[in-house]
């Protein structure tokens, strides 16, 4: 298809209402965001977006894209992402970590996995490390894998307050994050620390330890989970509201929510309404990875795998159901997450900005094309995306 597009007549949200606009993409990037735009049919394709609302892809800062899992043995171990999967959930930027399993799961094969995706045609990253301290890399340094490892970004998924953490130390995630922090500076790279908050009575004060006993910024640290349940909540609101970016997840099932974790559009609401500030709250899906129900004992009692349509289907119930207007709710799932890692020209509508894009019905709420670097990977809800195997 050209690589040259028009999309006219679209009610652009960038993610800021732009109004009615028409939105001129060469190549991989977005060249002119105007109105009464008009490109040659010689030149390129238009398309007419009848008032649909054109959104940015969406940015998901958490996918266990080469599966995880493994909590209720080998048996459990879940599978990879299908990139059908995620550009026909919208999501044209994904970030991809490994968990509990780092020796069966392996970051050689995570950074497979993230190239692959990427030659498919999704924007992908991957973080080094994962729950455990010391820290595994690709290299023999974090220092290293961040700026000599192109899709690396940063550190993650580190578990904290959680019991298949390895309980870091503070001078560990001290040197953890500096080391992350260093090699961001030198590389360009965001160098956050993306960190796995279990339910343990800690919450986030080992980030907050950190930050107050050392010279770390708190925007070092990036944490998820924090809709796990009421405590960790409050205490993350709190975190927001000192600087730092707190993360949803957005998949569940039934069975956590009864746990007392709250859904990822409630826990929105309810940290508004707490005084965080909106831009610094974002949504992941934590897509592939296992989604653990454990008993007071810490017995596994049952285990389901991530969703990440999980991701729109989230900020769908926010505008909704959760009453949030549409613009705020739109920010947590594209530029908020971005900003948190890093990563310029993603989640944004703008000259200059890349060519990820979804149009939506807005009558059913329900995604119609997406564009993924300037090139259409669903369009008219039909995926032109394939397997190379299939």
């Amino acid at each position: 298809m050209s690589f040259i597009t028009l999309i006219k007549n679209a009610q652009v949200y960038a993610p800021r209402a732009l109004g009615l606009c028409d939105v001129l993409v060469a190549g991989n990037r977005i060249a002119k965001i105007d109105q009464s735009l008009e490109l040659s049919a010689s030149i390129g394709a238009t398309v007419d977006a009848d008032g649909a609302w054109l959104i940015p892809g969406l940015v998901d800062s958490l996918v266990h894209i080469n599966g995880g899992g493994g909590e209720g043995g080998f048996a459990s171990r879940t599978p990879e992402l299908q990139i059908r999967d995620a550009l026909g959930s919208g999501v044209t930027t994904v970030v991809g970590a490994l968990g509990t399993d780092a020796v069966t799961r392996t970051l050689h094969d995570l950074y497979g996995k993230a190239r692959a995706l990427d030659a498919q045609g999704l924007t992908c990253f991957m973080q080094t490390g994962s729950y455990q301290v010391p820290v595994n890399t690709l290299t023999g340094s974090v220092r290293s894998d961040i700026m000599l490892v192109d899709p690396v970004i940063g550190v993650g998924e580190l578990a904290i307050s959680d019991h298949r953490s390895s309980h870091p130390t503070r001078d560990e995630l001290v040197r953890i994050a500096a080391d992350a922090r260093v090699a961001g500076l030198l590389s360009g790279k965001g160098g956050v620390v993306s960190v796995h908050v279990g339910g343990g009575s800690g919450l986030l004060h080992p980030l907050f330890d950190v930050v107050e006993h050392s010279d770390i910024p708190i925007t070092q640290f990036y944490p998820t989970h924090i809709n796990r349940n009421g405590d960790l909540l409050a205490n993350g609101v709190a975190f927001a509201r000192a600087g730092g970016f707190i993360d949803f997840t957005t998949s569940t099932t039934p069975e956590i929510l009864a746990s007392g974790e709250f859904r990822a559009s409630q826990a929105l609401r309810l940290a508004l309404e707490q005084g965080a500030p909106v831009d610094k709250l974002t949504f992941s899906s934590d897509a592939q990875g296992s989604l653990t129900n454990f008993c007071d004992q810490g017995g596994l009692k049952n285990i389901e795998v991530g969703d990440i349509g999980s991701l729109f289907d989230e900020f769908r119930l926010a505008v909704q159901e959760e009453g949030i207007e549409f613009s705020r709710a739109l920010q947590v799932v594209t530029s908020n997450p971005a900003r948190a890692l890093a990563l310029p020209g993603k989640g944004v509508i703008r000259e200059g900005a890349d060519a990820d894009l979804v149009l939506v019905d807005p009558d059913r709420f329900a995604i119609t094309h997406v564009m993924s670097r300037g090139a259409w990977k669903v369009f008219d809800r039909q995926s032109s995306v394939t397997d190379v195997f299939a």
